[in-house]
């Protein structure tokens, strides 16, 4: 196992790593949409966090030598079913033709302003 760790995006705010490598595939933690360069700056709409979360998970992926185009399953954890269409609308935006498995599940409310958080599953490119 390899523990992937990256300050270009958002640090762990918990005991965990940011992702982890085994026999191929990376496993993401969730994410949120925390700007890492600006930590302190509002999350924004629920089409705005989901860009940003995604973007944060771009960054671990790439840390462990991914991407969001070799991503095989995402799971969108969303704090009210009412954001369903920005978000699923921001997700189609960034993701273009790619379209691996995914879950949307409403939850209750996060901390802070938070809507959105994604979890990925991703394969090494050449493994695929």
């Amino acid at each position: 196992m390899k523990f992937i760790e990256t300050s270009d995006g958002p640090p762990p705010a918990g005991h965990y790593s940011q992702a982890i490598v085994h026999g191929g595939v990376v496993y993401c933690s969730g994410v949120l949409a925390k700007d890492p360069e600006n930590p302190d700056a509002a999350p924004g709409d629920a089409a705005a966090q989901t860009r940003q979360a995604l973007q944060n998970t771009q960054l671990v992926l790439r840390a462990a030598g991914s991407d969001l185009d070799h991503v095989v399953r995402m799971i969108i954890y969303v704090s009210g079913i009412e954001h369903w269409a920005a978000v699923n609308a921001a997700y189609a935006e960034v993701m273009g033709d790619h379209k691996p498995t995914r879950a949307i599940v409403p939850v209750n409310a996060f901390h802070g302003d938070y809507i959105v958080e994604i979890v990925a599953t991703a394969v090494l490119p050449g493994t695929e």
